[in-house]
């Protein structure tokens, strides 16, 4: 299995851009695809971004498209969330997921592995 470790977290204005980490320990020798998610106070945990471990694919959600950007490093252990044009009901944790699969393979409802969570506020 893999451990995810979140970094990057924070207080930001409405408009602004924050980036996010997170590093996978432990099995990383196999494939595995990364993500985050995201769930605000009272609402369910919302798929956002994840990225294949080729870093050939990619799949975003439509409330993100354009404005976050994922990365993949070339040891193929650190996944880095670009936000930018941050709104307040964006306030939320952000958690990084990862799961098992081929190459290409990603994952949008779930996935096995997650991380303790960040917390990003956008303030107005």
């Amino acid at each position: 299995q893999v451990h995810l470790v979140e970094s990057g977290g924070g207080l930001v204005q409405a408009g602004g851009s924050l980036r996010l980490s997170c590093t996978a320990f432990g099995r990383t020798g196999s494939t595995f695809a990364m993500g985050w998610f995201r769930q605000a106070p009272g609402k369910e945990r919302e798929f956002l971004i994840v990225i294949s471990w080729s870093g050939e694919s990619t799949y975003v959600a439509d409330s993100v498209k354009g404005r976050f950007n994922i990365s993949r490093d070339n040891a193929k252990t650190t996944v880095n969330l670009q936000m930018n044009s941050l709104k307040p009901e964006e306030t939320a944790v952000y958690y990084c997921a990862a799961d098992y699969g081929g190459r290409n393979y990603v994952f949008t409802s779930g996935a096995r592995y997650w991380g303790q969570g960040t917390q990003v506020t956008v303030s107005s």
